[in-house]
């Protein structure tokens, strides 16, 4: 015999509680956020000011800033370096994503690139200078100074290596949080958590530099470097993810979504380096670990671990923030015991 009507509606009612309804709509808005970021910050690269210098006589680099600074949409950030070295040693410390060398006694010119600080940079910083370069009835060769490791296709290799920590950390938090309880009973067991979430952090650190350098040999530069920037990459996502979800119980693992998949991946600057991305993502990826980690990790297999501090420092401060968190939701736990002194 069927059941009434009346009967399922009840059921329904009683199965899909308001709690379950909200994080159902949390869910939805999730994925519509992945998909308008991805695309967002993806479909349609454009130069902003990309940063190029001029080497060329004194009564020449004028013209030729200029021809620069005409491009529309304030596509380029021209400057000037006195000769090739100094040029290339400006892109080497990354300063400069490309370098105009003008041939006073022909008519080819010259562009330096680095592939390695992203190929879509080098094509952009070659598509502009060559039009400009037409305008005056030059033509210009392109010189890779900071070539890809052979493995390295695209220059991608990086990307996903942090990428792929900034899983491992908000996964592991996710998980102990799951099993144990989103919010540690105390101080102790708030320790503990971190704990083995920095063992943790040094195993993926290790697996993450031996697959990507000896095991596949994608990317060149020191492992034990790469082992210290994996271990400090999943530990500050871990560590963030755990104090969302101290603040906010099961949510806080959503918000850690948002945070390092739906933001922080499209704006690292893997597929796109930063000055072909759209302001919103250009702003704030170096600001967050996927960002600061790819930048890290570029640097490290090519440009010697130059222009590292900052990055290093923002993926510190997530961590310390991260624990701080934590602890301090432990320590203010409604109704939480304080714990006994010992002499």
């Amino acid at each position: 015999m069927a059941e009434p009507a009346s009967g399922f509606l009840a059921e329904l009612k009683d199965a899909v509680t308001p709690r379950a309804a909200l994080l159902v709509i949390g869910v939805l808005l999730l994925q519509l956020g992945f998909i308008t970021s991805y695309v967002g910050a993806l479909h349609h690269p454009s130069p902003h000011e990309l940063s190029i210098a001029v080497v060329a006589p004194p009564q020449v680099a004028p013209k030729l800033v200029s021809g620069l600074d005409s491009v529309p949409d304030n596509a380029v950030r021209t400057s000037t370096a006195a000769d090739r070295a100094a040029a290339e040693e400006l892109i080497r410390d990354q300063k400069i994503y490309a370098a105009w060398i003008f041939d006073p006694a022909g008519t080819r010119d010259t562009l330096l690139v680095a592939d390695a600080r992203g190929p879509a940079a080098a094509r952009a910083a070659e598509e502009i200078v060559t039009r400009v370069d037409q305008t005056q009835n030059r033509t210009v060769a392109v010189e890779d100074v900071v070539p890809l490791a052979a493995g390295d296709a695209e220059g991608l290799s990086s990307f996903y290596l942090v990428i792929g920590w900034c899983v491992g950390g908000y996964l592991v938090a996710s998980i102990l949080g799951i099993s144990a309880g989103a919010r540690p009973a105390n101080t102790h067991r708030a320790l503990i958590r971190l704990g083995t979430l920095a063992v943790y952090s040094v195993a993926a650190g290790v697996g993450g530099a031996l697959i990507i350098g000896p095991v596949l040999n994608a990317l060149p530069g020191s492992s034990w470097a790469l082992v210290g920037l994996g271990s400090l990459v999943v530990f500050a996502v871990g560590a963030i993810t755990m104090a969302m979800e101290c603040l906010f119980g099961v949510v806080g693992i959503g918000l850690a979504v948002l945070v390092f998949v739906v933001l922080g991946n499209p704006s690292a600057g893997g597929v796109f380096p930063p000055p072909l991305m759209p302001p919103f993502w250009r702003a704030i990826g170096a600001w967050i670990p996927n960002g600061a980690g790819t930048d890290v990790a570029r640097s490290i297999a090519y440009f010697g671990a130059t222009d590292i501090a900052v990055p290093l420092l923002v993926l510190a401060a997530w961590a310390v923030v991260g624990v701080a968190v934590t602890l301090l939701a432990v320590v203010r736990r409604p109704g939480a015991r304080p714990q006994p002194v010992t002499a």
